[in-house]
């Protein structure tokens, strides 16, 4: 499982032109990777890592705070192309990716695992659907999470 982490002053999701997550503020906007091997308890493990992750600055500039410090937001949006293979050739492969009725349900899980601690602060993409995304990386930052 993969999560790519982008920390971000701003983000939104629109589906058909409506706006289903958003919000201002500290915060990371995630993408979703599944594999097909991955389990419940890797989601468990990426989500803990995700809230930890230090990647906010103290009062000294350093990146010394997580999320739960910040009180920051997140957008969680599942995306099947973090397991692209493009080694060969120019058309991306994606027999490394989980098929969806594998991929949703670890996709639901790490919802409702980052829900139980961020509550109203967790955003989410549609499973599935053609997704205009909006963000403003804060840095930039990114960072990729693998369990």
């Amino acid at each position: 499982m993969r999560f790519l982490v982008q920390r971000v002053t701003e983000a939104s999701v629109q589906v058909a032109g409506e706006t289903i997550s958003a919000f201002q503020g500290t915060g990371f906007l995630v993408l979703c990777g599944v594999a097909p091997t991955d389990t419940q308890a890797q989601a468990e493990k990426l989500c803990a890592k995700l809230l930890k992750l230090r990647v906010f600055e103290d009062e000294h500039g350093a990146m010394n705070r997580s999320l739960m410090d910040v009180q920051g937001s997140v957008i969680l949006v599942s995306q099947f192309t973090l397991y692209a293979d493009t080694a060969s050739g120019n058309r991306p492969g994606f027999s490394t990716a989980a098929r969806p009725e594998v991929a949703e349900p670890l996709y639901d899980f790490c919802c409702a695992t980052l829900r139980a601690t961020l509550g109203d602060r967790l955003g989410t993409g549609r499973f599935g659907a053609d997704m205009a995304i909006r963000l403003v990386n804060d840095g930039p930052c990114t960072f990729l999470l693998e369990a």
